[in-house]
């Protein structure tokens, strides 16, 4: 958990928002920190967290969490996480073994026309099962749901509309009827002004879920290039209702990220450029 990306989003593990969906994406840059450190965040708010891990496996996740003072295997067992390792699932659909248990979260792999909702089903069954408390058993606060990375699925021969859908319907169900929060990751590995249409569907996923979210946090390199004590700028863009019209708020940080946390700063204000 970053403290300082706390004091900038003006929130706590002991006071934060809830119904917000939280889109955090990246262009020619990575974006990660911010998915370790949101994952930190809910699990010291004492959320319940469902945790789709696309991207990594949860060694990875594990490691990572394990400096920022979070363990997620104490997490797991004491039921206030539930991990969904999306590597591992790839291989049990595609390299079936006898002694394989799979969810059936990610049949699209197998029949195509299935589409996404035996994934929204998975998220479905996790956040209403942890509304039905067994005597004895810990209280949780706010459903969270977080997805590293939405882009994957892209990757995978999803259609753009569909990964739209999920996240449309993901919000519906976590945001809006349990006024949890969720928390997306979506990559765009082409430069903004690059007409080339090889990565337009990522093009089109992220301007569908910037106009679903409460909240973007946009990662990308620094226009001057490379740095080593400045690693990119981070552009906080806030949705807010003011009466009846939309106001949108945007802030400029830069960051460096380090082994146990990151630090931001505004523009041009870093030790190394004074």
């Amino acid at each position: 958990m970053f403290t300082e990306l706390n004091s900038i989003l003006n929130t706590s593990p002991d006071s934060f928002t809830q119904g917000e969906f939280i889109l955090v994406s990246d262009r020619q840059s990575d974006a990660s920190f911010l998915i370790h450190h949101f994952l930190s965040f809910y699990l010291r708010a004492r959320c319940k967290v469902c945790f789709l891990g696309l991207a990594q496996s949860f060694c990875h996740y594990g490691a990572v969490s394990q400096r920022l003072g979070v363990s997620l295997t104490q997490a797991k067992e004491k039921g206030q996480l539930v991990f969904f390792e999306g590597l591992k699932e790839c291989l049990s659909v595609l390299l079936p073994k006898e002694n394989n248990v799979e969810s059936g979260a990610m049949n699209f792999l197998r029949d195509p026309p299935v589409g996404l909702r035996s994934l929204y089903e998975f998220v479905r069954s996790s956040m209403i099962g942890s509304g039905s408390m067994e005597e004895g058993a810990e209280q949780w606060g706010p459903n969270v749901l977080l997805v590293d990375d939405l882009s994957v699925l892209l990757s995978l021969g999803v259609d753009v509309g569909a990964v739209l859908d999920f996240s449309h319907y993901c919000r519906a169900l976590v945001c809006s009827q349990m006024q949890g929060n969720m928390v997306m990751l979506v990559r765009c590995n082409k430069e903004e002004d690059d007409d080339d249409d090889g990565d337009e569907g990522s093009e089109v996923l992220l301007k569908g879920l910037t106009h679903q979210c409460n909240l973007n946090l946009h990662v990308q390199g620094l226009p001057t290039g490379y740095c080593k004590d400045i690693h990119g700028q981070m552009e906080v863009c806030w949705k807010r209702r003011q009466g009846d019209a939309p106001h949108m708020q945007k802030n400029l940080f830069q960051y460096k990220v380090h082994d146990k946390g990151a630090s931001f700063f505004a523009r041009g204000t870093s030790s190394a450029v004074l």
